[in-house]
């Protein structure tokens, strides 16, 4: 008797040219979407304070955070249902349309519009969050780190360019009586149209369909890691956050993969946003921005230059290892920033620690939480993540004001520390045998 199905050593070959495809067409998404999130956040609050004040700055630049969090569920309840690519080009659609409605908001000078668009405008952030998970879904296990890390890293060369993007993008906008400072946001919406467009049309064969039709027939080891039986992944549930959470709850792994990224989103969104502020108290305004950027420079660098080294960690000496080195490199920098009062040199080192354990936080949660839920259940989860972590960073920025104004700067710090407590004790339970499934 002669039988069709397809071993592991047929199916892996297939697999391999899809996913280099994939990676290839991710990293190139991710440096255009890149340049379309950094270019309008740029200037986003600038633009916010000449509509309506110096008051609602800092909440439009919010409101693009909280945005793209909450953009993350109705994004990957499309995922589950339809693959990765229609989720994608919708988030970038998204982000578009929110960049056009802050150009109209500037040139009627509308608040309501104003925060209308920035909401959208996180899309593109969405977007780019959601392509590190693309990245895995056809990853084998050995290789999830480091693949999902390289999509990480492709971000570093929008968000480096963009910047240099936003004066020319003001300079050929203002021709067609674009406001000053809307310009970028112009050609945000340009940046967020092409890349939805690449997807759109080269994202074939989708990923997660092709890794859940694998799963689904249990012929690639490791694709369809943490799956149950084959009826559990040939037809996803419409799921909403509630059912993500259930799935999350039943598996510690997971638990630890999404506090990761959202404890370490937390501590570095709280530091890393009123460092300008505390460097303000000590530098005069001749060459504040000249030491907050290269400050910031270094802590973008620390976020992102060493992802891919951190992905290779993250495979070859595990997940919770990469999750505690994260946390002790954010204790570092509490700190080392927390006591450095005004001098610019160790702040700039707490800085860097700061992104360091960012990055660790982010790629190894991110791996975890990826490879211990069935691959149906995939989507939904990591929109679970995506939304803790934009509501906990969006949660710290808020706050970090006051307790500084309140406290200063180095009991900032002091609470940022505390906060990753709960982490360590997390990542250092021992972790369970797995239940099987009943479903």
């Amino acid at each position: 008797m002669t039988t069709d199905l397809a071993t592991p050593a047929d199916v892996r070959p297939a697999v391999a040219p899809i996913q280099r495809r994939t990676l290839r067409l991710l990293f190139v998404t991710q440096i255009i979407g890149g340049i379309g999130v950094t270019i309008g956040i740029s200037v986003g609050a600038l633009l916010a304070e000449r509509i309506a004040g110096a008051a609602v700055a800092g909440l439009a630049q919010s409101a693009g955070v909280v945005g793209g969090a909450l953009l993350a569920v109705p994004i990957t309840r499309i995922m589950t249902g339809y693959g990765r690519r229609p989720g994608l080009v919708l988030a970038y659609l998204a982000g578009a349309l929110g960049g056009l409605l802050v150009v109209t908001a500037a040139t009627t000078r509308s608040v309501p519009l104003l925060f209308l668009g920035m909401l959208l405008f996180g899309g593109g952030s969405a977007a780019n969050l959601q392509a590190r998970y693309t990245a895995v879904d056809l990853a084998e296990p050995a290789r999830r780190g480091r693949q999902l890390s390289l999509i990480v890293w492709a971000t570093t060369i929008g968000a480096v360019a963009a910047p240099n993007f936003a004066a020319l993008a003001d300079a050929t906008t203002s021709r067609w009586g674009v406001p000053t400072l809307a310009g970028p946001f112009a050609f945000s919406a340009v940046a967020f149209v092409v890349a939805a467009v690449v997807i759109f049309a080269l994202l074939r064969p989708d990923p997660l369909l092709t890794a859940r039709r694998l799963a689904a027939a249990e012929i690639v080891p490791g694709v369809g890691d943490a799956v149950g039986p084959p009826a559990s992944v040939a037809r996803p549930r419409a799921a909403g956050m509630r059912s993500a959470w259930q799935v999350v709850r039943r598996r510690p792994a997971a638990r630890l993969g999404i506090a990761a990224v959202a404890m370490g989103h937390l501590v570095m969104v709280g530091v890393m946003s009123m460092t300008p502020v505390h460097l303000g108290e000590s530098h005069d305004d001749a060459d504040l921005l000249h030491v907050v950027g290269v400050v910031l420079s270094l802590h973008i660098a620390g976020m992102y230059a060493l992802a891919p080294v951190v992905g290779w960690f993250t495979d070859r000496v595990g997940r919770r290892p990469v999750i505690l080195a994260g946390i002790a490199l954010l204790l570092a920098a509490c700190t080392v920033a927390g006591t450095a009062g005004h001098d610019t040199v160790l702040l700039a080192v707490g800085l860097v620690l700061l992104g360091l354990g960012w990055s660790a936080t982010m790629v190894a949660g991110s791996t975890l939480l990826s490879e211990s839920v069935p691959v149906a259940e995939r989507p939904t989860v990591q929109g679970l993540s995506d939304l803790t972590m934009g509501l906990a960073g969006a949660s710290a920025g808020a706050a970090s004001g006051f307790v500084v104004q309140v406290a200063g700067y180095p009991a900032l710090n002091l609470l940022a520390a505390v906060a990753v407590v709960p982490l360590v004790a997390l990542a250092l339970r021992p972790a369970p045998v797995p239940a099987p499934e009943d479903d």
